[in-house]
């Protein structure tokens, strides 16, 4: 069940906001997500928050900037999603630019799971580094960074994941979410980190000198791929995120991006001279993760640190092409689950949990997301992973912290669990075989004892009526340029409009011809093939439709039901 419920909009913050000259419809649009004056909406450089409340930001600055000075060797070891193949990206450019020696190592998701685990260590001790550098993980590698100092390597830990219990023993770690850390956004990316690393790099590398008589690094260069990294990661796009993403989208419609940038927009067919945030979210990111879902993310790396177009373009095709088969795979895997759940009543539960021997490790999160989507349950995936254990990916809806429901399962019954980690709306575990009965049993007995009812009902939020004057080619691209995101929501309008043609697309998609007063307005809900009755009361996004040089409006359909 879904039910449309409007924003409400504090009026005195919309006045402020007009006030302030802001157009009248995003006036509105802001005011009901929380932004109360014009500051709030200055995505200048200026108003980026300085490195210097980051615990620990100013002893990695340190660290590193000896290690340069020393001509120590650096290994970045990268995480193997979009998040953390940009920041490894932005710690590569940005290190070379400073004169470091660095490489970088990122695990085959298969062979050595997540994080800096001791194999891993094993592996990059056979490059002889002198310093291993975190990116997008590391708050949980106790044991890795043991392993490390063993052998004599320092570690510099940059994260953005919340902590366990226990820390690992780094030379320093780079994390707001860790205990102590006074700075006031925890919703950075782990590329955000990274920048953050970076910047007060260079401040160190400033006072020392080291740039006297040189042209000093432009960090600013690596935003794109900071913005890139940031939407992909669905972090919440809070005012210092969307300074980080606006800069970036600049970056990009001006034609000032790192090769493999501009080689993924070609790859995926989008113009970046109108890139948006839903180009990083559902076009570059997800050719970027298909390197890590389905074979090796250095692959993506290696796209992002080009400076060689050529290759760029050639990596960008692979990736293409790896996303193409991520999407069979995927469709595959979601016929097989839907049909397994055809006979159960999700109205009776409040998880769903499902396993199959054939699915592919890589593509349980995105399965995961898609079947949360459709019956609004905190949802785990699960595919083999080494013998004997299960690999499982979990999504999760507004009022289940997914993290925590799984922390209280493993105090429950401590041996169930072998490890997990995660945020609140995303989570991976794993499991050995023989318990994923028990495991099911109580994840269901857990979640429906933190989550209250009324949140297994789908609310979708939306901004109310679109004035029929609106309903124009200049709204939409007026919208398509501001920058929305998780915590940020791109505009949903709700109305009723008279249905005055449809038809299905492909045997799944609903193509439909509304009626608002004296506006004909074309509309499709994407995997919806059942019919609209007469009139309709729907939830859509205001979108640009480009077909054969032509440009109009559509409306893009959330939800509808008979009106």
């Amino acid at each position: 069940m879904t039910r449309i419920l409007p924003r409400p909009v504090p009026i005195r913050a919309v006045t402020r906001l007009l006030e302030a000259g802001t157009h009248p419809l995003l006036a509105r649009i802001y005011a009901a997500r929380g932004i109360e004056n014009r500051e709030e909406l200055d995505y200048s450089l200026k108003a980026l928050l300085p490195p210097t409340q980051l615990k620990g930001v100013r002893e990695a600055a340190e660290i590193l900037a000896d290690a340069i000075e020393a001509g120590a060797r650096m290994i970045i070891v990268a995480d193997y999603d979009c998040d953390g193949a940009t920041a490894c990206a932005v710690g590569i450019r940005a290190l070379r630019a400073f004169g470091a020696d660095v490489g970088y190592l990122v695990p085959n998701r298969f062979e050595y799971g997540y994080g800096l685990t001791p194999a891993i260590v094993e592996l990059a001790a056979k490059m002889e580094p002198d310093l291993l550098i975190t990116v997008d993980n590391g708050i949980a590698s106790v044991e890795g960074v043991a392993a490390a100092r063993e052998h004599g390597i320092a570690t510099v830990i940059t994260d953005h994941h919340l902590p366990g219990d226990e820390l690992p023993e780094a030379d320093v770690i780079v994390n707001p979410n860790q205990p102590g850390c006074a700075f006031p956004s925890k919703a950075l990316a782990g590329v955000g980190v990274m920048f953050y690393t970076m910047l007060a790099l260079r401040a160190e590398l400033r006072e020392r000198g080291a740039f006297e008589g040189k042209t000093e690094p432009n960090l600013a260069e690596l935003l794109d791929l900071v913005a890139l990294g940031t939407v992909a990661d669905v972090v919440k796009l809070d005012h210092n995120n969307r300074i980080l993403v606006s800069q970036g989208l600049q970056r990009m419609r001006a034609d000032r991006m790192q090769p493999g940038i501009r080689a993924l927009f070609a790859a995926a067919g989008r113009d970046a001279a109108r890139a948006t945030t839903f180009d990083m979210g559902f076009a570059l990111g997800p050719r970027l993760n298909a390197a890590g879902r389905l074979a090796d993310m250095s692959l993506g790396i290696e796209c992002l640190i080009t400076d060689d177009i050529s290759r760029a373009l050639n990596i960008a095709q692979e990736l293409d092409k790896l996303n193409r088969e991520r999407r069979a795979i995927e469709a595959d895997m979601q016929e097989g689950a839907m049909a397994e759940l055809d006979g159960i009543d999700p109205g009776t539960r409040s998880t769903l949990t499902l396993f199959e021997a054939e699915w592919h490790q890589g593509v349980i999160g995105i399965l995961a997301g898609r079947i949360k989507e459709k019956f609004h349950r905190p949802t785990i995936a699960f595919a083999r992973g080494n013998e004997g254990e299960l690999k499982g990916s979990g999504r999760s809806i507004p009022g289940l912290h997914l993290r925590d429901a799984l922390d209280l399962v493993t105090k429950q019954a401590p041996d169930l669990i072998l490890k997990f980690g995660g945020h609140a709306m995303a989570a991976g575990l794993t499991i050995r075989e023989n318990d994923l009965a028990r495991f099911q049993a109580l994840f269901e007995s857990v979640v429906h004892g933190l989550i209250d009812p009324a949140d297994l009902t789908r609310n979708l939020e939306t901004d109310g009526a679109l004035e029929d004057s609106l309903y124009s080619l200049e709204t939409a691209r007026l919208l398509e340029r501001e920058i929305w995101g998780q915590g940020f929501a791109a505009p949903v309008f709700d109305d009723t409009f008279r249905v005055e043609n449809q038809r299905i697309l492909k045997d799944k998609h609903l193509k439909l011809q509304l009626r608002k007063g004296s506006t004909r307005i074309d509309a499709i809900q994407f995997n919806h093939a059942a019919q609209a009755g007469p009139s309709i009361h729907a939830a859509f996004r205001l979108a640009v439709n480009e077909y054969n040089g032509v440009s109009s409006i559509q409306l893009m359909l959330e939800h509808f039901e008979t009106a």
